[in-house]
């Protein structure tokens, strides 16, 4: 089960790259968070995670970085950029299942 969620997670992280940045997000702000960070770090993750155990503070992190796009995906109203941030959303989300499920 764990190597299927991993070969899920590396196949959202190649879908992920693939994908145009979205047009006008670049320095953009939403709701506090800087969204070429917000990609950033949301990928940074899933790579460690798929990588192995992360610290526990950077599950600290990774669950507030889930946290924000619970606020920041309602304010976009881009077609694109929701579907990318989206994408971004639920690969976050399975990052922290891994990592769950690796602790359990």
């Amino acid at each position: 089960m764990l190597d299927e969620r991993l070969d899920a997670l590396a196949q959202m992280m190649a879908e992920h790259m693939a994908r145009p940045f979205p047009p006008g997000f670049r320095g953009l702000d939403v709701e506090g968070r800087d969204m070429v960070m917000l990609d950033a770090d949301a990928y940074g993750y899933a790579a460690c995670v798929h990588e192995g155990l992360l610290s526990e503070q950077a599950r600290v992190r990774l669950t507030r970085l889930t946290s924000s796009f619970g606020k920041v995906l309602p304010a976009i109203d881009d077609e694109y950029a929701a579907k990318y941030y989206t994408h971004l959303h639920n690969m976050v989300l399975l990052s922290a299942e891994i990592e769950s499920q690796r602790r359990q």
